[in-house]
This record gives structure tokens, C-alpha cells and sequence, in this order.
């Protein structure tokens, strides 16, 4: 044996994934972008992506958990969690007593929520105030276009949805910053410093109410726009769930047209993968659960995050119609917590060890162990969990790379997994790698959105 023979039997290095797609793929790749594009483009709040998959779910022949006495294979249910988050299954031929694939996504993204009492004018301008959630460089959200998303209970009971900045004919909202000119002591201030979450306040308007010598002019002539599209006062203000989020639709990026750059890839490009993928199965083996939670960004916290209670309230009943033990099941099963990582970035490559990092087009990332420093807050999987997934993505030809979460010291995040492995679910981290996670605009490659999507029909369709 030479020298390149030994080579190529004993060292591990991994290729672009464009070196092994063929015309076939490249085809599926661009038709299941193009679609994960139009998720996106509908799809900027949570409560957006429920509806979303909801409606797909149905043409799919999936139906609401409460109207099945009892379960057969290839039985298609969801659980829709009060709009913010959704379960789906598709049941398998064996018991869950033999366990579940299941994948878990978040829906949820980094934004500016409208604070309960938000309106109001100064200097002949009308304000929301907003509160940032999750993870945010406050400064990339000052100067680019903005659309408002979100649900209003109005003081008479009736739910009114409201969009204002994504059609073409539409305005679109603004936060400013100041101008270079007088940005002297701004500039001598760190980037965390150099806008407060206080000042993250949006433009709504500044033309005042005409024949009116009143105080609050431009407020009053704002909220008799709203009042007049909505039918809203400012009171119904206090029982609002407003959000403000980047403007605009999903583009392509690069000259070759490689990459996607859109709002909220972390994590609708997983969750996306794991629900349309979803969508395509028979009768697995193993029943396929797809989790489609919320509150990720701020450590999947309250009702609909992945620490509530409702996966187990969903998994319950089905092993309930099964006549199996919930907690047998869950030893048995396994679980995929689909999520981004971050892309190796050449202009920043101090923050990465590169020979550990995703990088772009390599395939979908597997991820270890996240946390931070000393694997803080991490779910370390095994072994023998990294050898599971290793098997499955093999077999069904997935391109696929390994990753960590920068250098060692220098930060870190976390994912759902910990909180899957906590229910005694064997647990490993796999997903997109991304540019400029939790900008405004993300970016991420085709080539590993489509191994994403690929990578949970996998999961669904192995033994576990």
C-alpha cells in the first residue's frame, strides 16, 4: 500500500460537498430552497411559522391530536400549543414502547418586542418603544427597514392580526442613529455601548393631525391610522403581542447564487428541514415526532418552550392509545435537537479553532457538545450517540461535517438538546452552519440547508 493509499484509508478530511452532489441533488437542492424561501417569507414570528405548518400539515392529511380514539401506522396527528409553538407525528409500525425518532427545531428568532405601553411622541415624532428578545448587537438594528408583526386582543374581545411593512405598497418603520457628523463621543464607546436597548425606539410617523392645537399631535394622527385599518385604541396596546422584525423577502446572495440571506435562519432553516421532511413519510419504523418549539432565544422558558410540559402532555396521550409507559419510551428513543452553528468566517477567524468549526458547504453540522468555556449548559452527547448519528447519515449518503462552537474561551451558546436529554432521550446536536448569526440578516448555503432537510428524513426513517 502507497503512501496516498494509506492516506486516504487513515486520514479523515472532509470535502466540500459540492465535490459529491450530483445533477440530481443540485436539482432537489434548488426546488427545496425555493420552497424554504417561501416558508421564510411567511414565517417571521413564531406565531407565523405555527400557522404555516399547520396549514401544510393538513393538506398532508395530518389532523388534530383530539380527534383520534386511537393510533395505527402511518396515522398522521399534530398538537397545535396555543399558537406559539406545534408537536407533529407520524406513527410508526412498531410500539413506542421501542421508542421515537424525534427532531427538535425552534421557531423562534431574535427581535425587538413592542412594550405594553409603547406609543408615544416626541419632538414632533411618534415612537414604539421596544424590548429587545434574545441575543442582539443592538447597533444592527438602527437604519434598516422594518415591518411590524404580531396579534392585538382588542378591548371587545376580537383578535386582530397585523402586518405593516412587507408589501410593496407598504411603509416600512426605522429605528435611527446618529449621524457621523456629531457621533464623536458615540464612537469612543464600545459596540455594546454605542446604542442603548433604550434608544432601540421605532418611528411610526410625524405628520400631526390636522385642526388640532393639542399636545401629542402626531400620536393622535398615528393612532387614528390604526383605528381606522384595525380598529384599534391605544389601550388595546396593553393586551398586544407586537413584534418588529426585519423588512422584506428572503434573497439569494453571491454571484453563483450559493447562499440565502434572510431574517431568522436561527432556527426556521432547522425547523423548516425537520418539518418538511416530515411531510414525506410513509409508515417509518419507529413513530417520527418533528418538535416545533418557542422561547429558545432566552433559554426555552414559560408554557411554550421546551422546558414546559406540553412535549410530555403530546407524547402522553400517544403512548397512552398505545397502552405504553411514557418513560420507557423516552429511554428508548432518540432525538436530533436540530439547530444552527456558526459558519468559520475568515474575518474573524481568531474567534475559531478551524479544524473543529462548520464551515459553509461542508453538509449539515453535528454537534457534540455547545455550551460555553468549561461546556457550561451544554448536552454532551456520547459516544455512542455520535456513532448512531454517524451510521445514519452514512447509509443514506447525507454530506455531513462536525462542529464546535468557536474557541474554547471565547463564548459559547446552547441549544434545546439539554433539555431533551434531561427527559432521559439520548441527544445530539445537528444543523445548519450560519454567517452573522442573530444579525438582521443571516446567511447560510444551499448545499447545507438541503443536507439538513435530508439529514431528519434520516433520523425518521432509521432504527434507532
Amino acid at each position: 500500500m502507497n503512501n496516498e493509499q494509506l492516506r486516504e484509508k487513515l486520514l479523515y478530511a472532509p470535502k466540500n460537498g459540492y465535490d459529491r452532489l450530483t445533477e440530481q441533488e443540485r436539482q432537489e437542492m434548488n426546488d427545496y430552497c425555493k420552497n424554504y424561501m417561501a416558508f421564510m417569507d411567511a414565517a417571521k414570528t413564531e406565531r407565523e411559522a405555527v400557522q404555516f405548518s399547520m396549514r401544510a400539515a393538513e393538506a398532508a392529511g395530518f389532523r388534530s391530536l383530539d380527534s383520534f380514539q386511537e393510533l395505527k401506522p402511518g396515522d398522521r396527528v399534530y398538537y397545535n400549543n396555543r399558537n406559539k409553538s406545534i408537536l407533529f407525528a407520524v406513527i410508526g409500525e412498531k410500539l413506542l414502547s421501542e421508542g421515537a425518532n424525534i427532531v427538535a427545531s425552534h421557531i423562534d428568532s431574535p427581535r425587538l418586542d413592542v412594550k405594553p405601553n409603547p406609543l408615544y411622541e416626541d419632538s414632533g415624532i411618534a415612537y414604539f418603544k421596544t424590548h429587545y428578545y434574545g441575543g442582539i448587537k443592538k447597533y444592527q438594528w438602527t437604519t434598516i427597514p422594518l415591518a411590524i408583526h404580531g396579534v392585538v386582543y382588542k378591548k371587545n374581545g376580537e383578535v386582530v392580526t397585523v402586518t405593516i411593512g412587507e408589501e410593496e405598497t407598504d411603509p416600512v418603520v426605522y429605528i435611527s442613529d446618529l449621524l457621523i457628523h456629531l457621533s464623536g463621543d458615540q464612537m469612543k464607546k464600545t459596540l455594546a455601548e454605542g446604542i442603548a436597548g433604550e434608544q432601540l425606539n421605532v418611528i411610526l410617523g410625524t405628520e400631526p393631525i390636522a385642526d388640532e392645537e393639542g399636545a401629542d399631535r402626531v400620536k393622535l394622527a398615528v393612532m387614528c391610522l390604526l383605528n381606522e385599518k384595525y380598529g384599534l385604541i391605544e389601550e388595546d396596546f396593553l393586551s398586544a403581542e407586537l413584534t418588529i422584525v426585519p423588512a422584506g423577502k428572503s434573497r439569494e446572495v453571491g454571484l453563483d447564487r450559493s447562499l440565502l440571506g434572510a431574517y431568522g435562519h436561527d432556527d426556521r432553516v432547522c425547523a423548516y428541514a425537520s418539518f418538511a421532511s416530515l411531510l414525506e413519510l410513509g409508515a417509518p419504523k419507529h413513530t417520527a415526532v418533528c418538535v416545533l418549539a418557542d422561547k429558545e432565544e432566552i433559554g426555552s422558558v414559560g408554557i411554550s418552550g421546551m422546558q414546559s410540559r406540553c412535549f410530555e402532555l403530546f407524547m402522553e396521550r400517544l403512548c397512552q392509545m398505545q397502552g405504553v409507559n411514557r418513560r420507557a419510551c423516552f429511554a428508548n428513543s432518540f432525538c436530533l435537537s436540530c439547530d444552527v452553528c456558526n459558519a468559520f468566517d475568515p474575518n474573524f477567524a481568531e474567534t475559531c479553532d478551524k479544524r473543529n468549526n462548520g464551515q459553509l458547504n461542508f453538509g449539515v453540522a453535528i454537534t457534540k457538545y455547545t455550551g460555553s468555556r468549561g461546556k457550561g449548559g451544554a448536552s454532551d452527547a456520547s459516544a455512542e450517540v455520535m456513532g448512531h448519528i454517524r451510521s445514519v447519515l452514512d447509509a443514506k449518503g447525507v454530506v455531513w461535517q462536525t462542529a464546535t462552537l468557536g474557541k474554547v474561551d471565547q463564548g459559547g451558546g446552547g441549544t434545546v438538546a439539554a433539555y431533551m436529554a434531561n427527559r432521559n432521550i439520548p441527544t445530539v446536536d445537528a444543523g445548519v452552519p450560519v454567517l452573522s448569526m442573530h444579525a438582521p440578516l443571516e446567511l447560510v448555503s444551499k448545499l447545507d440547508c438541503y443536507m439538513t432537510m435530508r439529514a431528519s428524513k434520516a433520523v425518521y426513517e432509521s432504527e434507532i
